[in-house]
């Protein structure tokens, strides 16, 4: 009978020891197999200080039940006397339920962590193999690999190792066990055996001796024929021992399984053969390899079979993978290769990838072997396949910073201790940090964080991951500043040879311009010099991740020039996170936004306010640069200020757009590219309404004072009327007007003509500002017709003589400007040519397609590829819009929703009233969005507009960039172009001709 109170004594003390489940835990504390130490208070604390005590202690009773007759008190003795077996057991049972497993069906193998002799504590490559020798078959071999491996876990656990020696210990029983399955491989087929030499290199992990816990070996086969053997017989013979090592490690027992061979880093991969000659692996190293190859090989290191062979392969390839540097588009590969394992992990658990996420171990290794390739080829010290090591030698070297190496050394550390203990509970294979509260607390505490295990644990986590993103700053761009400025005195700075090889690595074009550049925005002991020291390492990060980094650094260095001396311009930057790098992003996308900025610098605070980057309303806009024409002295200055505000407007929207298009560290990049392009279009056209209201506003005032003789009214037609504007596009324009009353009607047309007249000169005054050209060729009669009429003379054109093409012009037409009565009216006066009862008679639809036709054929640029051409071209702007506009001409006197300007509106009124199928209607969307943007591309880019793609390759790249493609998949732009329009011809073929 048990005591009153003592059950509640005894889960208190267990709750205290750490125990989540007391209850069990007492139950298990009264098994028989414990009977002899249930009550020893040294157990008890033990198992508290493990990773878990509920499952230190299941695994302990496991373990008790398995002993042989006769070998349970021993077992218990030396248990409760023995500290070092004690906590290296416990330890291990509290770590891995795995290891739990294995000594409950081997339950003698405990013994191996009795001994706690030199050897013991550092056991190598000897010991291990030592381990092994008694291992005959792949069963026998997983026993004895286990019994190995449960030694680094106890030493590990016991903090008796650290991760690194660890991960050493682990890739030297990786190559213990790579050897002894040779011998097996090589026992089972003596007679392959003979005729062959074969070289096992480790790569990867293991080639650089950071293995872990659970991981594919990546190796390469090396074969030859053995004195006096046919070499082809050789290999085949290589090849199947070969294989059979790799089943041996790989294949699932009864023992489970050691981990899988992986072999696919091998030339051609899976498709190449698995066992090469010498002189085959260098004839393709030397011809075909890619970049990455040669990044895979820095690891390379021979581990089994025939020394002398492996040791020749290592000495050959050594010289190739430090010139991989010198290869074309190196850096361009190495990140495109990053950006690739990033892409590929699944979206919800990217947070929570240890390994290959952002701020994770692949970050580290990545950006060491970036710069051990750049720098290796004139440094053997930083010859090393070890992560950290290669960290200390490059921060010994003057490559990196001391400070920033050693934090970034803590950080590798503890994500490589995280993932260590992650593996090692269940021995699988995962770098997925656990999202249940237990296993996070078993984490916790394995790492030694008692308190809050879980808080803390998730803290120290966010903290050094945070210092691993930030690492290109501090790997990459910090020791170039040094280079320039001297900031940390003492440190051993990188040459200027050294300096710009970095540079050109990360993508600068010419370094020595690129190094004057931070010269002088570094140097000196200015507050500017100053925060502009502590701003660049970042800035620099954001330009190299541009087409253009050279550009970049040099607009940034324009600016600086021009405002650095302005204390909220530093304020702005230093104190307004977003305002940097959404900067470095305006600076480095192309030449329209710079130039916008160069010749209006204090629009940088755009860049720092939340609602900067919002477009303004229409109203606000005219309201604004009516304002300011009316405090001008004279027309000339009037139009001059309405350009100021254009000016900083339109850089307004390049800005918003351009940061919009690639995204920010915060802010992932606009999914929604239609939304993008109405943004951009509405912005651009309201702005330009507002524009021309101003130069309208100056033209009147400078000839007739407040009052014109005529009311006028400016008509928006085409891309403006649709506020469809790119940052290129032509102002298309009607002119109409109504003699106020009294007024002679020839003195009127003059009075409106003078006005016209007057507002084309003042916006065609020469300026460095883009252009803004006023067209008003689709007026009646064209070029030959009178350039503004009443709205009687429209009338009585439209009734007579007016052209079906004509009518479909006006299917775009909006008053912009000027008297809104007069502008009602001209629109009122349209609507029933635009959008005639009963839709369009079979003549009218056939002239329309002749109409396209012959455009197809004339207007199409000399030369131009028609499958490229964004407007003209096949699928492009005009077979959509020409599409969409027939719709509207026939359908839209009983379809409402199809009375607008828009395109994308009208598109989707026609699918919402059943006249277009839902996947045609999305793909003639696509098509045109798509178009749309290559167009804004291309002005953003060059700084003038064009209707296809640039074929200077930078441009080309800065196009793709702003449109979402990696750098180096400009080719997979072109053809998804090709594509997305071949489809919306095929739609437009069947939509409008009626194929």
């Amino acid at each position: 009978m048990t005591v009153p109170g003592r059950r509640s004594s005894t889960f208190i003390r267990l709750l205290r020891s750490g125990f989540t489940d007391p209850s069990a835990a007492a139950r298990l504390l009264d098994a028989d197999a414990l009977a002899a130490v249930r009550a020893d208070p040294v157990l008890l604390d033990a198992l508290g200080a493990t990773a878990d005590p509920d499952l230190a202690l299941l695994g302990l009773v496991r373990l008790a039940e398995a002993q042989p007759d006769g070998e349970l008190p021993g077992l218990l003795d030396t248990l409760v006397s023995a500290k070092p077996l004690r906590d290296r057991l416990l330890g291990v049972l509290g770590a891995s339920e795995a290891l739990g497993d294995h000594l409950a069906r081997h339950p003698r193998d405990w013994l191996g962590l009795i001994t706690y002799e030199a050897a013991d504590l550092h056991p190598g490559l000897p010991e291990f193999e030592l381990g092994l020798a008694d291992a005959h078959d792949p069963v026998g071999l997983r026993v004895a690999y286990r019994r190995c491996l449960l030694s680094i876990a106890a030493r590990d656990v016991c903090g008796t190792i650290d991760v690194a020696q660890t991960a050493a210990e682990l890739a030297d029983l990786a190559t213990a066990t790579l050897r002894a399955a040779l011998r097996i491989a090589s026992a089972a087929a003596p007679e392959d055996a003979a005729l062959c030499r074969l070289a096992v290199i480790a790569m990867g992990k293991c080639g650089g001796n950071e293995l872990n816990y659970v991981s594919d070996v990546d190796v390469i086969f090396v074969g030859d024929a053995a004195p006096g053997a046919d070499e082809g017989k050789a290999l085949q013979a290589a090849t199947r021992l070969a294989s059979h090592l790799m089943r041996i490690c790989s294949e699932t027992t009864v023992e489970g399984t050691i981990w899988p061979v992986d072999a696919n880093l091998r030339p051609e991969g899976r498709n190449g053969p698995l066992v090469r000659t010498l002189a085959s692996h260098l004839a393709y190293y030397q011809r075909w390899a890619k970049t990455w190859e040669f990044q895979a090989l820095l690891k390379a290191r021979a581990v089994a079979g025939d020394e002398a062979l492996g040791a020749e392969y290592i000495a050959a390839i050594s010289p190739l993978v430090w010139q991989a540097a010198e290869r074309e588009n190196f850096v361009a590969d190495v990140q495109k290769m990053r950006r690739r394992v990033v892409d590929n992990i699944p979206a919800a658990q990217v947070e929570r990838e240890l390994k290959l996420g952002p701020g994770g171990l692949r970050d580290v290794e990545f950006a060491v072997q970036l710069l051990q390739l750049v720098h290796g080829r004139s440094d053997a010290t930083l010859h090393s396949g070890t992560t950290l090591d290669a960290l200390h030698a490059l921060a010994a070297g003057g490559y990196v910073g001391r400070a920033d190496a050693a934090q970034l050394h803590d950080a590798y550390r503890f994500l490589r201790a995280m993932e260590h203990r992650i593996q090692l509970y269940r021995l699988r294979r995962t770098h997925l940090v656990p999202e249940d509260e237990s296993d996070l607390r078993r984490l916790g505490r394995s790492l030694g964080l008692r308190t809050e295990p879980v808080a803390e644990l998730n803290k120290a986590w966010r903290r050094h991951a945070s210092v691993v993103r930030r690492l290109h700053e501090k790997l990459f761009y910090r020791p170039l500043l040094d280079a320039v400025a001297q900031l940390t005195p003492g440190e051993t700075r990188l040459s200027p040879r050294a300096a710009g090889q970095r540079l050109e690595a990360l993508g600068y074009a010419d370094p020595a311009s690129a190094l004057r550049h931070l010269e002088a925005l570094a140097s000196g002991v200015t507050r500017k010099a100053a925060i502009q020291r502590t701003l660049l390492p970042v800035m620099l990060g954001w330009f190299a991740d541009s087409a253009d980094p050279d550009a970049g650094l040099l607009n940034f260095r324009k600016v600086s020039d021009a405002l650095g001396k302005t204390p909220w311009y530093l304020r702005l930057l230093r104190d307004e996170g977003a305002a940097a790098e959404n900067l470095a992003r305006v600076l480095s996308a192309g030449r329209l936004a710079p130039d916008l900025l160069m010749r209006a610098p204090e629009a940088v605070a755009l860049l720092g306010d939340p609602e900067g980057l919002q477009p303004r309303t229409h109203e606000a806009l005219e309201q604004e640069v009516l304002a300011a024409v009316g405090r001008a002295e004279d027309p000339e200055a009037a139009v001059a200020a309405a350009r100021g505000v254009r000016r900083r407007e339109l850089f307004r929207t390049t800005a918003a757009d351009i940061i919009g298009s690639y995204g920010t560290e915060d802010n992932p990049a606009e999914e929604d590219h239609g939304a993008l392009v109405d943004r951009v279009g509405g912005a651009v056209s309201d702005l330009t309404a507002a524009t021309v209201a101003g130069a309208l506003r100056a033209a009147v005032h400078s000839h007739y004072g407040d009052t014109l003789p005529t009311r006028f009214a400016v008509i928006g037609v085409g891309r403006f009327g649709g506020h469809e504007l790119g940052y290129g596009s032509d102002a298309d324009v009607l002119f109409v007007h109504e003699p106020r009353e009294g007024v002679d009607e020839q003195e009127a047309a003059k009075a409106a003509q003078t006005v016209i007249a007057e507002m084309r000169r003042l916006l065609q005054l020469p300026t460095t500002d883009p252009p803004l050209l006023i067209d008003a060729d689709l007026r009646p009669e064209g070029r030959s017709g009178p350039l503004v009429r009443t709205l009687a003379s429209y009338a009585a054109y439209y009734r007579r003589w007016s052209l079906t093409w004509e009518s479909q012009a006006l299917l775009r037409a909006e008053p912009v400007a000027g008297d809104a009565d007069i502008g009602a009216r001209f629109i009122e006066l349209i609507d029933p040519l635009r959008y005639p009862m009963e839709g369009l008679g079979e003549d009218a639809v056939r002239e329309i397609r002749r109409l396209k036709a012959r455009m197809e054929s004339e207007r199409l640029p000399r030369g131009a590829d028609p499958t490229l051409h964004t407007k003209l071209g096949r699928g492009g702007l005009s077979d959509v819009e020409w599409t969409v506009q027939l719709i509207q001409m026939r359908h839209a006197w009983a379809e409402p929703g199809l009375r607008t300007t828009r395109t994308r509106e009208a598109l989707a009124a026609a699918h919402a009233a059943g006249l277009i199928p839902t996947e045609e209607a999305q793909i003639l969307d696509e098509a045109w969005v798509l178009a749309t943007r290559v167009r804004n591309a291309v002005m953003l880019v060059r700084g003038r507009a064009g209707d296809t793609f640039p074929t200077e390759a930078r441009e080309l790249a800065a196009v793709g960039r702003y449109l979402g493609y990696a750098e180096g998949t400009v080719g997979e732009l072109l053809d998804d172009y090709r594509r997305i329009t071949r489809r919306a011809r095929a739609v437009v073929d069947e939509l409008f001709y009626g194929a």
